[in-house]
């Protein structure tokens, strides 16, 4: 009898536990989400060690560029951004910021504005399309993310938005890493190394 084989005639002697299974389809396990504090949630996974996300909160777009200020500024980085071309950011005044809407590939930091946020996983979702270039999301030391509280949603799949769809949508939880070399815990290794997400609350 080969090894197959007798891994197989083993696995034909155990019953599965119907109720067990039943359950799993009705209703999959997934942490409980306080409804009613949707934002404590979404900013309780983001301190998670997994997630290693800073963050921040403004009660307008004008308050953005200070937020970011304060940001770069307590990094010891330079007011340099690059920012999407999306027309919401035009009215705020970014005097004292070095723009650009092209990510170099030792971009210091960039902004992108999220669909949505999960207060499960703390998860950002981001579409993309004209006003929403994906590549500097992936190119800066520093993602900045802004994220409106009314967009944070409490489960993974309460995640998908009406009305027509971009292209394609990605998610980011978290910053990137890896453990590939001697396992040693190596942050941003395949992309941003900060994540820091601004909460506006308007």
């Amino acid at each position: 009898m080969s090894a197959r084989d007798a891994i197989l005639g083993r696995l034909k002697g155990i019953a599965p536990d119907a109720a067990q299974a039943a359950a799993l389809l009705v209703a999959p396990e997934r942490p409980a989400v306080d409804e009613a504090a949707l934002e404590a949630e979404f900013l309780a996974r983001l301190a998670l060690p997994s997630v290693s996300a800073s963050h921040d909160a403004i009660d307008s777009m004008a308050d953005l560029p200070a937020a970011i200020r304060r940001y770069l500024d307590a990094q010891g980085e330079d007011r340099t951004l690059c920012l999407p071309p999306d027309p919401r950011l035009a009215y705020c005044d970014w005097s004292g910021f070095t723009l650009h809407d092209v990510a170099a590939p030792a971009e210091v930091a960039a902004l992108a504005i999220a669909r949505r946020g999960i207060a499960e996983t703390g998860s950002l979702v981001f579409e993309t399309g004209p006003a929403a270039p994906m590549l500097p999301n992936f190119l800066a030391l520093h993602h900045i993310v802004l994220l409106a509280t009314r967009d944070i949603a409490p489960y993974l799949e309460d995640a998908p938005l009406p009305g027509a769809q971009p292209r394609a949508h990605y998610w980011i939880t978290g910053v990137s890493g890896t453990t590939d070399i001697e396992g040693t815990y190596v942050q941003g290794a395949h992309g941003p190394r900060f994540l820091h997400v601004i909460l506006l609350r308007a």
